[in-house]
């Protein structure tokens, strides 16, 4: 383990996510072969590096002295959600392509939305990911 590329700042913060997950190996795989993350802790808890910013995988559990009265659990997969990770990346059609290309299940194509270009995939545990590309976004000046 390198520690310098642990999510640990000098000062400050960083955010990180963290992720719930049934199989922690084959959500790393994903994370890794998948979208191109840099492991950083392989278990206990998982920490992958994802670009700029870090995710954190670990199976649930229940309260702890620091949470009290607070179980973490794995996501139900389903249409409802009420949170998600966002992927904003150069080009939406390569990395679709390359992304699925690797085994990523997406919901549609990318599609144009006017202010992004922007798809959707799954995990392996459900978990829903945007991946999308501002276009006519950035050209409100």
């Amino acid at each position: 383990m390198d520690k310098n590329k642990l999510p640990a700042p000098d000062e400050g913060f960083v955010v990180t996510q963290f992720l719930a997950v049934r199989d922690v190996a084959r959500s790393r795989e994903f994370y890794v072969d998948v979208l191109g993350g840099e492991v950083v802790v392989e278990e206990d808890p998982c920490i992958v590096r994802l670009a700029n910013s870090w995710l954190i995988m670990n199976p649930g559990g229940g309260p702890t002295a620091d949470k009290p009265g607070v179980t973490i659990v794995e996501h139900e997969v389903g249409d409802e959600v009420s949170s998600f990770l966002n992927l904003r990346v150069a080009d939406v059609a390569a990395s679709y392509e390359t992304w699925k290309a690797r085994g990523a299940e997406f919901l549609t194509p990318p599609i144009d939305r006017g202010a992004e270009i922007r798809c959707y995939m799954r995990d392996p545990d459900g978990y829903l990911i945007e991946v999308g590309q501002s276009t006519g976004l950035l050209d409100r000046g």
